[in-house]
């Protein structure tokens, strides 16, 4: 699968229309979670991406130390429900990580991750940090990669 790496100034209209759709798709409408996702972040942000059948399957924003977290960061971890099954969410943190690598020159890394989501993250070598928080009704932790 091929990973794309763009700024938001780089993205296209189809692109960027699809990135959100997706982002509403799972985090609005699948986790019943009313929020507003366009949040004036993605300006600052890398997206890492993946297209299947001109799709955009899976998804990720990267942030360089101090946009949004002390560390380099990456949130907005997404795979559409239907390609699950075949390892996009992992696919797209080795990307993101590496587009960290590759763009920032960080190997430190802090994500605010889904508590039910902990052992995946974990399988990247993330580490919780302190308790759990609740955010946008959705209990979360924070986790580093160091």
């Amino acid at each position: 699968m091929d990973f794309h790496v763009k700024y938001f100034s780089e993205l296209n209209t189809i692109e960027l229309y699809q990135i959100l759709q997706l982002r509403a798709e799972v985090f609005v409408v699948e986790q019943d979670c009313v929020y507003q996702d366009v949040d004036n972040k993605d300006q600052k942000a890398l997206h890492v991406f993946c297209f299947k059948n001109e799709k955009i399957v899976a998804y990720t924003r990267i942030f360089k130390p101090g946009d949004y977290f002390k560390n380099a960061s990456i949130g907005r971890v997404v795979v559409v429900a239907s390609e699950r099954k075949y390892g996009f969410g992992h696919d797209v943190m080795k990307a993101s990580i590496l587009a960290i690598k590759n763009h920032f020159k960080e190997d430190i890394i802090t994500i605010s991750a889904q508590v039910y989501l902990k052992k995946f993250y974990e399988s990247h070598g993330f580490h919780q940090i302190g308790k759990d928080y609740l955010e946008d009704g959705i209990p979360h932790i924070e986790m580093l990669k160091s």
